[in-house]
């Protein structure tokens, strides 16, 4: 049975490795080596991506989002771990 790995608030999630990431009119995208995808991370998926170059507790990056953008605490923790979650699933992230 395989095991799915959810994203919670105590996980540690760092970008994954072989991707290759450009800002494109203030939008990050990223091109996945491993599966020959592209995707288009947004404003918000690409100020994410850059807080998570080093390993970071996902309450911690939540923080700083917080100080940063208008959003109530429940919103932006629902937003941030789905996704967190879809880039999990496409395996461009690590969480431990």
């Amino acid at each position: 049975m395989i095991e799915s790995k959810a994203i919670r608030l105590s996980s540690k999630i760092s970008q994954g490795k072989g991707n290759i990431v450009s800002d494109m009119d203030g939008e990050k995208v990223m091109l996945s080596i491993h599966k020959g995808k592209y995707y288009n991370l947004g404003d918000m998926g690409g100020a994410i991506w850059d807080r998570i170059y080093t390993p970071v507790q996902v309450t911690e990056l939540i923080k700083t989002l917080l100080e940063e953008y208008d959003v109530s605490q429940s919103v932006c923790e629902e937003q941030v771990i789905s996704f967190l979650e879809l880039l999990l699933k496409e395996d461009l992230i690590e969480c431990n």
